[in-house]
């Protein structure tokens, strides 16, 4: 067993701890009216983050400090459990339905969600597998087929909620996993075109996923409707100028900007914050990622490697959806803004996760 650094990650560290921190203050600000609002209390979201937060970070320094080899023993039995949650969200009756989706287990406000675990419970296991000598990655039918069954059985249940957002993390995730195991580039090319005719045939068989690209074309054709979130965004982030408004002053949350607090909260920090505020937690994520990569590069074995490419493409991809959906890059769905976004489950997952990463970066060469 190689010797742990007596540190992890010291950037990686602070660049997370900074991101929470600026997280818990603009949950607050994009939140105080919508809160009071509907719950009478301003500091109801802000309360909720701020327990989370605390939650996340007891869970991330427990995986910081738990030898990131103990993941590898129980990586079926997590993926059997991810597996086992993800079928009984859609079981009516046990399922909660929020934002349209049937993704949450829980009772009242408090809920889990289980496609979050998934993303890492898949990780996990994917990691495991494709570290074993045993199994040709650069083989076709026998390498590269059976995780991609595995992650498309994983994406085909998160889409019966539906949740596209939380879908394509996964599946990005994954592919950047068996990218840095080995695959042939031709092989996963060739999925890749097999996979956009099936993307196509997702938003033609759902009409409001075909709205969504209609107004992320042209969103000023269905100003009131589809491409309503859009704009909305775009009017947050103009007026936002270099400087910003102020802390407190955005406009849009007060009921013009739905979800404020979560898939759309960049939106108000490059309101009240303005460029340089929007740029500053752009250049936090991209330490984050860039210390993350070179954790996946120097970990000791396959598994480490695997493992910290993979919680690095989840959190690169997801920060990449979200803020592209903010700036009209990408159509509208459904995705937070890790660490930063209001959440439970995907704060308390997202804090887990990093500190399974900064454990690894304790072995690093």
């Amino acid at each position: 067993m190689v010797k742990a650094r007596s540190a992890p990650d010291v950037i990686m560290l602070a660049a997370t701890l900074l991101l929470l921190a600026i997280g818990v203050v603009m949950v607050y600000s994009a939140s105080a009216v919508l809160a009071f609002r509907e719950f009478g209390d301003a500091f109801y979201y802000l309360k909720r983050q701020a327990l989370f937060a605390a939650l996340g970070i007891v869970a991330m320094i427990f995986t910081m400090n738990a030898d990131y080899w103990v993941w590898k023993k129980y990586a079926r039995p997590l993926l059997i459990v991810c597996f086992v949650l993800l079928a009984a969200v859609l079981v009516p009756g046990i399922g909660v339905v929020r934002g349209g989706a049937r993704s949450w287990l829980g009772i009242g406000s408090f809920g889990i969600q289980p496609s979050e675990f998934m993303k890492m419970g898949m990780i996990i296991f994917l990691s495991a597998w494709l570290s074993q000598e045993r199994h040709p990655i650069t083989h076709f039918t026998r390498g590269l087929l059976p995780p991609l069954a595995l992650v498309g059985a994983a994406f085909g249940l998160i889409m019966l909620q539906p949740d596209l957002g939380t879908g394509a993390v996964l599946v990005g995730a994954s592919l950047l996993i068996i990218y840095t195991a080995g695959a042939r580039l031709l092989h996963l090319a060739a999925l890749g075109l097999v996979g956009v005719a099936g993307l196509i045939g997702l938003i033609i068989a759902a009409p409001y996923r075909l709205k969504r690209i209609t107004a992320f074309l042209d969103p000023w054709q269905d100003p009131l409707g589809a491409g309503y979130q859009a704009i909305q965004s775009l009017y947050a982030i103009g007026p936002g100028g270099l400087v910003g408004l102020g802390l407190g002053m955005s406009r849009q949350k007060y009921s013009y900007l739905p979800e404020p607090q979560t898939d759309f909260i960049y939106s108000i920090i490059a309101e009240e914050l303005g460029f340089i505020g929007g740029s500053f937690v752009l250049v936090l994520f991209m330490l984050l990622i860039w210390r993350g990569m070179r954790t996946a590069i120097t970990a000791p074995d396959k598994f480490g490697s695997l493992l910290a490419a993979g919680i690095v493409g989840m959190i690169a991809v997801q920060v990449i959806i979200n803020i592209g959906v903010v700036i009209g890059m990408f159509p509208v769905t459904g995705i937070t803004l890790p660490l930063i976004s209001a959440g439970g489950s995907s704060l308390t997952l997202m804090l887990t996760s990093i500190g399974v990463l900064l454990n690894i970066s304790r072995y690093s060469r």
